[in-house]
């Protein structure tokens, strides 16, 4: 998401910054800024858009300063704009940061309690008055950085000057990455190694807790109670190219591995577990317009499109409304009935699918509410809405969407959670339940992820068939129709996603020993139907892969491959059931020498019809 860029050396640090910042646009951003010291003082210069408006506003200037920091901005609270992109100047603090302050709000209250008045909408500003306000009770620097971050709940990555110290240099990281690089006699900050490498190949990966007190010195690491901490520099042999994708040989399965963080930024920020809430500030419906609706439409389109399939089974659960997902690329043709009981929900990674704008504007014409689920700030999808629940992915490289699908499935499931709170069809201690389990999510991703040594044996055991069936039920046949996608698309191997049930209406026809199934069966109320479908494929001399998430060993010893997923409630299985599915098509892909992040007559958003 945002990128971070810090200096403090004998260059000017302007071209560093500037360079960095460059180099850290793929993170994908909304504003930029730089703040960096002439004199005793840090001027701070901002821009809404891109860097080369920023650039525009530097024209000419040089500093005498040895040190600076940068940032390009992600919005997450607060409107893309000048006032809301970093740095934040708040008394003698300048601040950048990555991240979200889950408790800003009550920070913010405390804060204007003490007379602190704010010039941005963001939750970072608070951070900066925090450390001005410990600055003015006659704290050194490193206490009153120290005492501001105790009081933190949420993520951050920083990048911190104080007026008056041009030669020290402070950064910071909880759960969002930060880089420490060393030069000879020079130091670096930065969110991610691309931005370092034209500098230095000696990097400190800052650990979660981690703060480091920079001079021209030397630097010192140590936690929040201020104890010193060993982190020794590593020397990477990345090129340019490999560090964009973070060491990782495609976009792709670095998107992959990226996913449980993804989940964890979307959901932070939004969940409040003891007061049982889903909160979206950003909702644009009052409680009387939500109580009208009888009926939610989810249109979308590929990926998108699964992710609604599940949404629409989620609001039905946890809503008891009536909800369908539909192709947008049909609605739009379709006589769609609907009034004000109807929210349409449009959801599209780029917020640029032709079909999907279209769908969205055949709704407004017939007075029907819109709600967007999008990753991109300002694209033309955000602005036809009535309002828009963002995703918090990031920028996708890959044209095969995979963290952008689970950041989707994160905001349905809350945006359920929300409706079915406020409509009165979960109470309090159900919602509470919910939050406790989606807070294991993450750690149950990465446990799944650490088993893709395995998958990618299945998939090269599997390379030489030429068609697959994947099969599901329930929430699940949307994960088979996803896995059936994702192999086709960059593995260019015939495959087709069924519901389980319709197996004897049709495609039992095509199985025999040449035709794998992958079937999806987490332990749910379908299990044992799924179960019959497995043994009907068995009979006909088909192989079966199956993907479970308990012990069967009846089930085990009767199918020919396993893929085992850690277990969730039923509700929640679709976060670590197509994980190996992914992952099965990546390998299958890159052993075949297909493109797998650019493969071929895709793009990455679909403009035209």
């Amino acid at each position: 998401m945002c990128g971070i860029m810090g200096y403090l050396g004998p260059r000017p640090p302007l071209e560093v910054l500037l360079d960095g910042l460059k180099r850290l646009e793929y993170r994908g951003y909304d504003s930029a800024g730089i703040g960096v010291f002439e004199g005793q003082k840090v001027l701070v210069f901002r821009s809404e858009g891109k860097i080369r408006d920023l650039e525009r506003l530097l024209e000419g200037k040089s500093f005498s300063g040895p040190s600076g920091i940068g940032h390009t901005r992600w919005a997450t609270h607060g409107e893309p704009s000048e006032r809301n992109a970093h740095p934040h100047k708040v008394g003698r603090v300048v601040l950048v940061h990555n991240g979200i302050i889950e408790n800003y709000l009550s920070l913010k209250e405390i804060l204007r309690g003490k007379g602190r008045k704010f010039s941005s909408e963001t939750d970072s500003e608070v951070i900066a008055h925090l450390i001005d306000l410990g600055l003015e009770a006659g704290l050194n620097p490193k206490e009153a950085v120290l005492e501001a971050l105790k009081q933190l709940k949420g993520s951050y990555a920083l990048g911190i000057l104080i007026e008056g110290m041009p030669n020290l240099l402070i950064g910071a990281r909880k759960e969002s990455p930060l880089l420490l690089g060393i030069g000879e006699g020079e130091y670096f900050l930065s969110s991610d190694a691309p931005a370092l490498l034209p500098w230095t190949r000696d990097l400190v990966f800052l650990e979660d807790g981690d703060v480091v007190f920079i001079t021209l010195d030397g630097f010192e690491v140590c936690d929040l109670e201020g104890r010193c901490l060993l982190r020794s520099p590593k020397r990477v042999d990345w090129s340019l190219a490999m560090a964009e994708k973070g060491g990782y040989k495609h976009f792709m399965l670095k998107e992959i591995h990226e996913q449980p963080q993804v989940v964890a930024d979307t959901l932070r920020g939004r969940i409040y577990e003891e007061e049982g809430e889903v909160v979206f500030e950003e909702f644009p419906f009052g409680e009387e317009e939500l109580q009208k609706v009888k009926r939610v439409v989810l249109v979308a389109c590929g990926t998108s499109w699964h992710a609604a399939l599940i949404g629409a089974y989620w609001m039905e659960e946890l809503c008891q409304v009536v909800a369908q997902a539909e192709i947008a690329s049909e609605f739009r043709y379709r006589r769609f009935v609907g009034g004000e009981d109807v929210l349409l929900v449009a959801i599209s990674q780029s917020g640029e699918t032709a079909d999907t704008l279209a769908a969205i504007r055949e709704a407004r014409k017939k007075g029907i509410k819109t709600l967007g689920v999008c990753n991109v700030l300002g694209s033309s999808l955000t602005r036809e809405v009535d309002g828009t629940l963002y995703t918090r992915a990031g920028p996708e490289i890959s044209v095969a969407s995979t963290k952008a699908f689970v950041a989707q499935l994160a905001v349905l499931l809350l945006l359920a959670l929300f409706m079915g709170r406020r409509k009165g069809t979960l109470g309090q201690q159900e919602v509470r339940s919910y939050i406790s389990l989606l807070r294991t999510i993450p750690g149950l991703m990465e446990r799944v992820l650490r088993e893709e040594g395995r998958i990618a044996e299945l998939s090269r055991k599997y390379a030489e068939a030429k068609d697959f069936l994947y099969l599901g039920r329930g929430i699940s046949y949307p994960v088979a129709l996803e896995g059936a996608l994702k192999l086709k698309e960059i593995s260019y191997i015939h495959a087709e996603g069924y519901p389980a049930g319709e197996m004897k209406h049709g495609p039992i026809a095509l199985i025999d020993e040449r035709v794998p199934t992958v079937v999806v069966a987490p332990r749910d109320r379908t299990y044992d139907k799924t179960m019959g479908n497995i043994k009907e494929v068995k009979s006909r001399k088909g192989k079966v892969i199956a993907l479970l998430n308990q012990d069967d060993p009846l089930l085990e010893a009767a199918v020919d491959d396993l893929l085992k997923v850690p277990w969730t409630p039923p509700l929640l299985s679709p976060f670590v059931t197509v994980l190996p599915l992914q992952l099965f098509a990546y390998h299958m892909a890159d052993y075949l020498g297909t493109d797998v992040d650019q493969p071929r007559n895709l793009a990455k958003s679909v403009t035209v019809e």
